[in-house]
């Protein structure tokens, strides 16, 4: 699982996702390493992982080993998922025209001029070369006309119903156990984990254990030490999709079935529901859209995953 990733007030587009990886790809491409990862036959070196950290920024406080353990593997996931989602779209996307990628390189550079700032100067702030900033622009024009043959008010409107419970603002506090088990799910790590994790549940739902007292001895997550307790998350985009449908499925004080997730497999407990406040479709309809172009990003990667080759050597 994405551990708690909290959204913004304005989600990230797939957009800036794409640049980010594509500039840390950029800078980290020059070094050799051991491959972190092979997606297809791709490789993605550790130095690029260790590039899309520095690009994340300080933290406020020093990291566990652990903690920086699991931010690699964040890193790594996000690079992973940019190398699925450009495969799909050269499969699938309309190709871009040169004349477009030329048009949006002067309105930027126009924009920038305006803010006493050249193309060098953007291009050094962000990590990437001007050949690099035209790729950028490429994949974001690309996945522009992708998503606009996908969109169209029914769709959206449909999308807005079947997730009222995120639109209304509701949240749950959760807490959960997780184990930490490689890709792919039949491995035996997995299948271990899962056997694990079942047995656990039955002791926690007649009462032999407590909730809070296994995730502090069992739970292989920096949440192990509050009980397993994350927080409130929204019914979106703070978690991993499977791990917020198997949570906003439950009453509170119920145990999940073990749940999979990349980040590894979980038992979650609801602790406590906020039923937020109604919406109204007519003034967040942008929002929805937004929404909604992630979630269309979101399922590319998660079928993309069913089928791609992927080994990861990260330590």
């Amino acid at each position: 699982m994405r551990n708690k990733v909290l959204i913004p007030e304005i989600v990230v587009s797939a957009v800036a996702l794409v640049i980010l990886a594509n500039s840390v790809r950029a800078q980290a491409s020059k070094q050799q390493s051991k491959p972190a990862a092979i997606v297809n036959g791709i490789a993605i070196s550790m130095a690029e992982v260790e590039q899309a950290l520095k690009q994340a920024g300080p933290t406020a406080t020093p990291l566990t080993e652990l903690q920086r353990k699991q931010m690699r593997q964040e890193a790594l996931s996000l690079l992973i998922d940019d190398i699925l989602l450009q495969e799909h779209l050269r499969r699938h996307a309309p190709q871009v025209d040169p004349m477009e990628v030329n048009k949006h390189l002067r309105e930027l550079e126009q924009g920038l001029q305006k803010q006493g700032k050249t193309l060098g100067s953007f291009c050094k702030e962000t990590s990437q070369t001007e050949v690099q900033l035209r790729i950028n622009l490429l994949n974001m024009l690309q996945w522009s006309a992708y998503v606009n043959q996908r969109l169209s008010e029914q769709e959206i409107k449909r999308y807005y119903e079947e997730n009222k419970d995120f639109f209304d603002r509701v949240s749950l506090r959760v807490s959960h156990i997780v184990l930490r088990a490689g890709l792919p799910a039949d491995s035996p790590d997995r299948r271990a984990a899962r056997t694990k994790l079942e047995t656990l549940r039955k002791d926690l739902v007649t009462g032999k254990l407590d909730f809070a007292d296994a995730a502090k001895k069992f739970s292989q997550d920096s949440s192990a030490a509050s009980g397993g307790d994350i927080g409130y998350i929204p019914r979106k985009l703070a978690v991993d999709e499977e791990f917020a449908k198997a949570a906003f499925a439950l009453n509170v004080g119920e145990i999940s079935q073990v749940v999979e997730t990349d980040y590894g497999l979980h038992l979650i407990k609801c602790t406590d529901r906020k039923p937020g406040q109604p919406s109204d479709y007519t003034k967040i309809k942008d929002e929805v859209r937004e929404f909604y172009i992630e979630e269309i990003r979101l399922g590319i990667i998660a079928d993309e995953r069913k089928s791609a080759t992927i080994e990861i050597n990260l330590p």
